[in-house]
């Protein structure tokens, strides 16, 4: 069932919040703008809980969100020095994070308000942007849409893009999850099918180099574990991991359990990248959903993505996209 309210106005445009509700109980509440996933709420013994980091009302939103739940772009992730050249030609862009050019900028996609059809039959709600030439510095005009369809307890992202000219495309969701009841997630299980990661300068910017896991290391997760080190301090995550190739696609490549052991995430995608962050950063100065407060460590983000900063480093699996190329991406979260 697919059912829709308003939650509000940015720039003199009504915001609306669309709610997906399936079978089993799940409710997602998206947002036109930005394409927010603004809650997700699922069944548990006590009742439903709340499994993403959101705010109850729309204007905590442009003022203090992180990008929680944002469908960003039109390059997620870092682009650095804020520059790249292609075909021969030189694009600067906003720098938005010190010289760099964060998410696609201070005007991304995931901060301006998109066009939303309710698709009954389909449990879901088809979003659609036009993005035009020279926005945020990036060349050709651009047409996005995002789908959300809600089945039982999987959600899925469908994304695609078509172009008039070659640009980089190169989007992720970013949900901040807690599938537990404590007020961070150190304590989770995780588990990533990645056995190499993108090395990166102090900046976060990819040097180039391609890396093995380390059997054992902080960044080994091809066991269950939680994000402390030996001594059972937290640990904090920032960084671009290399899903396995050759992986089959029907297999997740996140399983992520709650404290509790009575939620697991579990994420598919046909993307070569996985971000995984723990929210390092975060320090939100007003209440969240339910009056939660977000603090360091309350959440965890498994962005599905190319490679950071690819525009960048011809080695790399390419973002670029043609009229003859579009940009196709499909993500599959389930929680139960």
């Amino acid at each position: 069932m697919v059912s829709v309210k308003s939650f509000g106005s940015h720039e003199g445009r009504r915001v609306d919040q669309f709610t997906l509700s399936s079978e089993t109980g799940v409710e997602v509440d998206i947002l036109n703008w930005g394409v927010v996933v603004r809650d997700w709420r699922v069944p548990v013994k006590a009742g439903k809980r709340s499994v993403v980091l959101g705010f109850e009302a729309f204007d905590a939103y442009p003022a203090h969100s992180p990008y929680f739940g944002a469908t960003v772009g039109r390059v997620a992730n870092r682009i650095g020095e804020s520059r790249f050249t292609l075909d021969g030609k030189a694009y600067t862009l906003p720098a938005n994070e010190g010289p760099n050019c964060l998410h696609g900028g201070p005007e991304s996609l995931g901060r301006l308000i998109w066009d939303a059809a309710p698709d009954e039959a389909g449990n879901a709600v088809v979003f659609s942007i036009a993005s035009p030439n020279g926005a945020m510095g990036f060349p050709g005009n651009v047409h996005i849409t995002a789908t959300y369809r809600l089945k039982a307890n999987r959600l899925t992202l469908s994304l695609a893009a078509i172009t008039d000219r070659p640009t980089p495309i190169s989007m992720v969701q970013h949900q901040y999850f807690n599938l537990g009841t404590g007020a961070d997630v150190i304590d989770h299980s995780y588990w990533l099918a990645a056995h190499a990661f993108t090395e990166v300068d102090s900046a976060l910017i990819p040097t180039g180099n391609i890396l093995e896991v380390k059997p054992g290391s902080e960044r080994d997760f091809s066991t269950p574990r939680k994000l402390r080190d030996a001594t059972g301090q937290p640990l904090a995550y920032d960084g671009n991991f290399v899903l396995d190739a050759g992986r089959n696609p029907a297999d997740p490549v996140a399983v992520i359990a709650s404290p509790e052991g009575d939620l697991t995430l579990r994420q598919w995608t046909d993307q070569p990248g996985l971000q995984f962050y723990n929210a390092v950063y975060t320090d939100i100065p007003v209440p969240g959903i339910g009056g939660k407060r977000y603090g360091k460590f309350s959440g965890f983000c498994i962005e599905d993505q190319a490679f950071p900063d690819a525009v960048n480093h011809p080695h790399f699996p390419s973002i670029i996209i043609t009229p003859d190329r579009p940009y196709r991406h499909v993500c599959e979260i389930e929680i139960k």
